[in-house]
């Protein structure tokens, strides 16, 4: 792997791989607003007209339908990579091996075995590292209450709900790469109730078992089109995950009932302190209510949130949060998610390994989930 550039005295070189809707409205945004810190000097897409639009309409100077020839010629720092699931480890190794740093959209690839090969490629010490979009996690609201949580302040963590219930019709589904294993890697746990699952495992830590139904009630899918799951925490927490396509009455929602207090985030897509409540216990004084509920200054969960950190880290050399085992942390949860409801057992942390059918493909082979011959 070539040696990283030193970042010192300049603005870090990026490219966007993938000019689609979460390119425009997401990732090019929050790189033009830290243009101070950034200059976005390349874009790629399989498609000419679509990178040339999307290079003019942006100002990227430099557009390509090559990754290779990109990577070669601009030497970006950083990559953001924008495109279907099935490219990720791909392209992520890519630019890992070229030197450049990695912000791959979720979810991160297709398995586990693809997760720890992208692992593999990471720089030993000071990067380049992939770090993956979970921007829920960034922001006041999230900083704050993770505080309370990890000090004690709100009591033990007890009861948790975790409900992504969104609401997809068949249009969507028509989109060929949709609701199958080979291209989007699961169905709403993975492509959807990803975010809200990564955002509880930050506030609660990490998980010792789960164990989980599917179905397909209403979609002609390979994939599943509801979930819904128990899990304990190792710090003795208990929770129920739901992950539905199935909801008109949209809405994300985190709840965590402590010893002192019940927080909870009601949302869609994105959250501000406003969408964080706290009731307290019986007993609980003014005083210290009124700590709880100061969240400062509102900062919502966003991209540009995420990619301001990981700019702090590409200049210290440090690797990033949602890299490394923080990074595969959901990934490893919904793997045991679908182990859990194909096999009909508890699955726990860190038994899918290596040898394990579902290291290698989310669905595991299992009879009536895996693809039929030929569909794969």
């Amino acid at each position: 792997m070539p040696p990283t550039t030193p970042l010192d005295g300049r603005r870090i070189r990026a490219a966007v791989i993938g000019t689609g809707a979460i390119a425009r409205g997401s990732h090019l945004p929050a790189l033009r607003q830290l243009a101070d810190d950034i200059e976005v000097v390349a874009a790629v897409d399989i498609d000419s007209a679509a990178v040339e639009a999307f290079c003019a309409e942006g100002g990227v100077p430099h557009p390509y339908t090559d990754l290779e020839l990109m990577l070669a010629e601009q030497r970006p720092d950083l990559v953001t990579i924008c495109t279907p699931p099935t490219l990720h480890r791909a392209q992520s190794q890519a630019a890992l091996r070229a030197g450049a740093w990695v912000l791959c959209e979720k979810p991160p690839v297709l398995t586990l075995a693809e997760y720890d090969s992208v692992a593999a490629g990471e720089g030993a010490e000071s990067g380049p590292y992939s770090s993956i979009v979970f921007q829920h996690r960034f922001g006041s609201g999230t900083r704050h209450v993770r505080r309370l949580l990890a000090e004690k302040a709100l009591g033990r963590p007890l009861v948790a709900h975790c409900q992504t219930t969104w609401y997809r019709d068949t249009a969507y589904y028509a989109v060929p790469w949709r609701g199958r294993w080979a291209t989007e890697g699961g169905g709403p746990a993975m492509g959807h109730g990803i975010h809200q699952m990564d955002l509880l495992l930050d506030l609660l830590g990490p998980w010792s078992e789960v164990r989980a139904m599917a179905g397909r009630l209403v979609h002609d899918v390979e994939t599943e089109d509801v979930s819904t799951a128990l899990l304990r925490f190792d710090n003795g927490a208990m929770a129920t995950v739901v992950n539905s396509v199935l909801s008109p009455d949209e809405v994300s929602r985190i709840r965590i009932d402590c010893e002192r207090a019940t927080v909870e985030l009601v949302h869609l897509y994105g959250h501000s302190n406003a969408n964080w409540t706290i009731t307290p216990a019986p007993g609980v004084s003014e005083e210290e209510l009124a700590s709880w509920l100061d969240f400062g200054a509102d900062v919502p969960s966003s991209h540009l949130e995420q990619l301001r950190e990981l700019v702090a880290s590409m200049r210290a050399g440090q690797r990033p949060r949602l890299s490394g085992e923080e990074g595969r942390a959901s990934l490893e949860l919904i793997s045991a998610l679908y182990k859990s409801a194909f096999t009909d057992v508890t699955v726990r942390r860190g038994e899918i390994g290596a040898g394990d059918p579902y290291y290698t493909a989310l669905h595991g082979g299992a009879p009536g989930w895996a693809p039929e011959e030929g569909t794969a």
